[in-house]
């Protein structure tokens, strides 16, 4: 492998064009925007700074990953809180919630789920733990068995369930039609279930955009590593998100799932990126762990094809040191 992809993800900590240009020259291959975070007017004005930005540089844009929502649930629009353990919350199916202890969850097919669950519910990459305590078609009551600090449009999930609406929202597609006009603008669908459902999207997608666009499924379910194969053929490439994966599987099953993946990379025909806390520590400190080092190492020697960063440059401290950190081995790469 002579080179491999970094892929930061763009956010409030790397909002400035010069961030983008160092963050390039550092050893950025690609850039990625969550538009889970972002309103349909935020996202678009992102797309108009991108697209006049690098030819004022003279060079070619990027390519810029706009990551979708698809299936997976969020949270809704409520002031940032601390959760105690032991704390009785409500989550109520609505959009926007402005009273404590209630946390907004605006999928209704989240509450239908609630019945066929483990009775458990993780918040934020499962750092947050609920335990259902009783359910109703638009209330949900739990207490927090593990606290934290929590914000608006986090994802939330049942630790085991596969109940799920798997369409893409109208503000998806919203987002696909208005960037098809963008050639250097890829698509990520978060949360995709199976083979099946990825055809789907392609479809979708490929109708809303008008082109045939330049797709990446996200395995973030264990259906979906089990068929990861045959995704491939679906897909220009695979992304292991090991959080939303962790918190769907639970941190065993997301070791064992990546383990068997890693030992299937031989037989994918597309490229598979490695995402999920890959220099989680760099975003409070300027240096990685060196756990973290060994892990982007390992993987690279493995056969993944490269490493997406998110909160370490979207809101971390470090994004240009991060990206630095990501490219080390990028001479090294040329023996794996």
């Amino acid at each position: 492998m002579m080179n491999y992809d970094i892929i930061p993800t763009l956010g409030p900590a790397s909002a400035m064009e010069s961030q983008w240009q160092e963050m390039y020259a550092a050893g950025a291959t690609a850039f990625r925007l969550n538009t889970s975070h972002l309103t349909i007017e935020q996202c678009s004005r992102w797309l108009e700074r991108y697209s006049r930005f690098w030819p004022g540089i003279h060079i070619m844009c990027p390519p810029l990953v706009l990551d979708l929502q698809g299936s997976k649930w969020r949270l809704g629009e409520f002031a940032n809180t601390d959760l105690a353990e032991g704390e009785i919350i409500q989550l109520r199916h609505c959009a926007e919630a402005d009273r404590p202890h209630i946390l907004p969850v605006p999928h209704a097919d989240f509450f239908r789920a609630a019945a066929v669950s483990g009775g458990e519910i993780v918040l934020n990459d499962a750092k947050i733990r609920l335990a259902i305590e009783s359910t109703g078609e638009e209330v949900l009551t739990a207490r927090v068995t593990q606290g934290g600090a929590i914000s608006a449009r986090k994802g939330i999930t049942f630790s085991s369930s596969e109940y799920r609406k798997e369409t893409l929202s109208e503000k998806d597609q919203t987002i696909v039609r208005e960037t098809a006009g963008f050639e250097f603008v890829r698509f990520a669908v978060s949360y995709v279930k199976d083979t099946l459902e990825m055809r789907r999207y392609r479809e979708l997608i490929q109708k809303s955009a008008g082109r045939n666009p330049y797709l990446i499924a996200k395995l973030e379910r264990r259906q979906a590593v089990d068929e990861a194969v045959q995704m491939a053929g679906c897909a220009e490439a695979l992304w292991l998100c090991r959080g939303d994966l962790g918190a769907e599987a639970g941190l065993p099953g997301m070791a064992e799932l990546a383990f068997r993946l890693t030992g299937q990379l031989n037989q994918l025909s597309v490229p598979v990126i490695l995402a999920g806390q890959v220099l989680e520590h760099m975003v409070e400190h300027a240096h990685p762990t060196r756990s973290e080092v060994y892990t982007i190492y390992d993987a690279l020697s493995r056969g993944y094809r490269g490493v997406v960063l998110s909160d370490e440059t979207a809101v971390g401290r470090y994004p240009l040191e991060a990206c630095r950190i990501a490219a080390i081995f990028r001479e090294t790469a040329k023996y794996l």
